[in-house]
């Protein structure tokens, strides 16, 4: 592609949309991982007694390696939401704008 039909790109409305929303989303799940991982890093240091809890009577397994899995499992879901969102809504307005300067390079 030539720098021209990038700059159109760069100006179609469309590719400020999805700049736009692709960058909310983007920060949004990147603060709710902060979030999460910065709290229990924060509990851990403040309050690790609570993470060494059992979680039921008589159970070996504790809170705190409770709550990790549960981390875990959650950030992979969040990834996983993340790739099903980029392989269809923004793939397919990406393809708009593309489809759109290639229209107008001709």
């Amino acid at each position: 592609m030539s720098s021209a039909m990038y700059k159109r790109m760069r100006a179609n409305p469309k590719f400020q949309e999805l700049v736009a929303r692709r960058g909310r989303f983007a920060w949004t799940l990147a603060a709710i991982v902060l979030t999460m991982f910065y709290g229990f890093v924060m509990v851990v240091a403040f309050n690790p007694q609570s993470l060494g809890q059992p979680v039921s009577e008589g159970s070996r397994l504790t809170v705190g390696v409770a709550v990790e899995l549960f981390m875990f499992i959650f950030f992979w879901a969040l990834t996983a939401v993340y790739v099903k969102r980029a392989n269809g809504e923004f793939d397919a307005l990406t393809q708009e704008i593309v489809k759109e300067a290639w229209k107008e390079n001709k």
